[in-house]
């Protein structure tokens, strides 16, 4: 007997990015009822990309969970943003939409003209000793170094530093971190720069890394004296987003532009 399937909406979209084939690359599986986590790891891996986000439309707030083809993940913003922009954009939401995470509470997305504003917990981040073999995996002399809820920030002399790095990621892979942060210094309007690598969650160099930036955010509000901010992603497709640290919250802006929508069929189990 053949087995049943059940068919979900999917979309993909690309975040933090006013254009296509630029920022970070997400899918977004709309629900109408709960599947089963395997399902979604299952979806995830399938899909192949750094996150799928999943959102229960049957849930007030709405459920939202993110998965790498690998692991379920405590946080993401590009995901985060990708859903909101396709409820916006399917009229399921208005000028704002609530997420209810396992995780990390509420999570609120706004949206102004074409750009979207997530408001997120800001990290704790502190100032932690700089391991000699932490040089050489990240082939760049090291300023400083910063830990934050699950991430390793490092930060480099300069933005061409971060631009040209060239990692160990198995020395990553086993770090007691979820990924490494290296930042730096912008240039012109940019105030700081970075990038993001998670070899251990299954992302060798994410694109464009929102959940990053709540402790980014925090580190360079604090540098720059100064609470709004212009980043960059310097990744190869590479993305743009507004930082803000606002009554203890980070608050990240960017645009998304819908790359794909179509359906995928899975088993109904």
């Amino acid at each position: 007997m053949k087995q049943q399937e059940i068919t979900l909406p999917l979309y993909q979209v690309d975040a933090f990015t006013s254009e296509l084939f630029a920022g970070n690359p997400a899918a977004v599986c709309l629900l109408s009822e709960a599947i089963s986590p395997e399902l979604m790891q299952s979806i995830a891996a399938e899909n192949n990309l750094t996150e799928t986000a999943f959102v229960r439309l049957d849930t007030q707030p709405y459920e939202l969970r993110w998965f790498t083809p690998t692991t379920e993940v405590a946080l993401c913003g590009h995901a985060t943003l990708a859903a909101a922009f396709v409820l916006f954009n399917q009229g399921l939401a208005q000028k704002s939409i609530e997420f209810q995470s396992l995780q990390s509470g509420i999570l609120t997305v706004s949206i102004e003209n074409e750009l979207l504003t997530l408001d997120f917990p800001a990290d704790e981040i502190n100032p932690t000793s700089i391991s000699a073999s932490w040089h050489e995996m990240i082939g760049a002399p090291i300023l400083e170094a910063y830990t934050g809820k699950t991430d390793l920030i490092l930060r480099l002399d300069s933005a061409d530093s971060v631009r040209k790095l060239a990692p160990d990621l198995s020395r990553i892979e086993r770090l007691p971190y979820r990924g490494v942060i290296v930042t730096a210094k912008g240039e012109g309007t940019i105030d700081f720069v970075s990038r993001f690598f998670g070899p251990a969650v299954g992302v060798p160099e994410d694109p464009v890394t929102g959940s990053a930036h709540t402790s980014l955010v925090v580190y360079w509000s604090q540098k720059l004296k100064k609470s709004k901010l212009k980043a960059k992603q310097e990744s190869a497709r590479g993305g743009s987003l507004i930082c803000e640290l606002k009554n203890g919250r980070a608050h990240l802006s960017g645009a998304a532009r819908l790359y794909l929508k179509g359906e995928i069929y899975v088993p109904n189990r």
